[in-house]
């Protein structure tokens, strides 16, 4: 009896039977008496394999082209000598679902931004980048499963905001029915509302627009946010403690399902932390570089590429830990709702954290007092008017609190060894990218 379709992954399991298999050609082998098709599906590769005999199959096989979706009903042998899982489907039917053109755009030596051109193709041909999507969709199964387990509740918050978030810097600008209208940097202001309208900790994954325009391996004009909130806090290092905690968790589940696989693909191995995470002061981590011969001066009060890459290969070295927060980031470097100790008000009570020589997150105890976040952002320079909403959050109550924002294309550069974050989104957003 035929079969409706059957994934590769499970083709084991229908020796001695005919069965239905749906995919794409991968390669070609017409040989002088046998004919060769390699056909892949989302699971995996198969041979086909037919012996020429003049008659309409071999017509049809003759014919495909590379790429080309097809249907192929057959008998599936167990064969030893085939590298591909020692499996091969003898064929009986095929339909071309859909022919592709030739030649093909892009091939295995193709260069990175042309790919990006051909990014559905690029995907489609490659299992790393196959593999990618799978481990990310994992990594968000895991962070959400951490914190729905820690009461967290999910948000979705407004992306087009009626005034610039922060400091009004690098946002893009939209006309909106006749005024002017942005796209949020951050759900920052948000997460702090719903945490004033009593939502304890409030998490969302969702996209986020920055105007920088950074050609860098590390930026986007788009990407996807992971940001959490958490309210009635006794310090900053709850929030450390919360991410340190939700990543462990994820990571684990990550290197569960799909370690082995990362390693065949990627030559990664995926290490699971172990918590707590080492934690320096943006002053220890200056002169931990001053010791190792690298001066810092140039950039004052924070921390370059290079200056991040050596920290963490030090901590590394030292504790043999992969992740270290950077913490007591200067005033100056730091938004005007970051709060400040007391002893100390020249600092902020605020993270980065680093992995693998890259920042991931940005994270902060929030200023909660009405009265300090006016001064604060006076002595930025910014006026309260086109903040009022966001400032009248602070005026009924508003509990302490903290939070953090990561980016979840640069944790899949640091888990997976990517090179930049056009690799670690499906369709990058750079500025000078806009398609497809």
């Amino acid at each position: 009896m035929i079969q409706s379709r059957v994934h590769v992954c499970d083709l084991r399991e229908h020796v001695g039977r005919t069965v239905t298999v749906c995919g794409w050609v991968s390669a070609l082998r017409l040989q002088g008496k046998m004919q060769f098709v390699i056909v892949r599906d989302g699971t995996g590769p198969v041979q086909v394999t037919h012996k020429r005999d003049g008659g309409p199959l071999e017509a049809q096989l003759q014919a495909l082209t590379p790429e080309s979706a097809i249907k192929i009903t057959g008998r599936v042998v167990d064969a030893p000598q085939v590298k591909l899982g020692g499996l091969e489907l003898v064929p009986e039917a095929v339909e071309v679902l859909n022919p592709a053109a030739t030649p093909l755009p892009i091939d295995v030596h193709t260069g990175i931004e042309h790919r990006l051109d051909w990014r559905f193709l690029d995907v489609r041909r490659r299992p790393a980048a196959q593999l990618m999507f799978a481990v990310q969709t994992t990594l968000e199964q895991g962070m959400r499963e951490y914190a729905y387990a820690q009461g967290a509740t999910e948000m979705h918050t407004p992306k087009l905001m009626g005034t610039a978030s922060e400091s009004g810097a690098e946002v893009f600008k939209l006309v909106y029915f006749g005024r002017s209208a942005y796209l949020a940097q951050s759900p920052q202001f948000y997460k702090q509302m719903a945490i004033s309208a009593g939502v304890e900790k409030v998490f969302e994954i969702g996209p986020v627009f920055r105007a920088e325009p950074s050609f860098t391996s590390r930026h986007a004009t788009e990407f996807t946010g992971v940001d959490v909130e958490l309210a009635w806090i006794d310090g900053v290092e709850d929030v450390m403690a919360f991410e340190e905690h939700i990543l462990a968790y994820a990571i684990a589940k990550v290197a569960d399902a799909h370690g082995e696989a990362v390693r065949e693909q990627f030559d990664v191995e995926i290490t699971v932390p172990t918590t707590p995470f080492p934690r320096i002061t943006m002053t220890e981590a200056h002169d931990i570089l001053r010791k190792g011969g690298w001066d810092p001066e140039g950039i004052k009060e924070d921390l370059d590429p290079e200056g991040e890459r050596s920290i963490n290969a030090h901590i590394q070295q030292a504790t043999g830990h992969e992740f270290v927060f950077i913490t007591h980031y200067p005033v100056g470097t730091r938004p005007f709702y970051h709060m400040r100790p007391a002893d100390d008000p020249s600092v902020t009570l605020s993270f980065d954290l680093l992995w693998k020589g890259l920042e991931v997150t940005t994270g902060a105890q929030r200023e909660h007092r009405y009265d300090v976040l006016l001064k604060q952002a006076a002595e930025k320079g910014m006026s309260p008017e086109p903040m009022q909403d966001y400032l009248n959050a602070f005026r009924y109550g508003c509990p302490p609190h903290g939070g953090l924002g990561l980016g979840l294309g640069r944790v899949l550069m640091a888990m997976l060894g990517l090179e930049s974050i056009r690799e670690a989104t499906f369709l990058f957003r750079g500025p000078n990218r806009l398609t497809p």
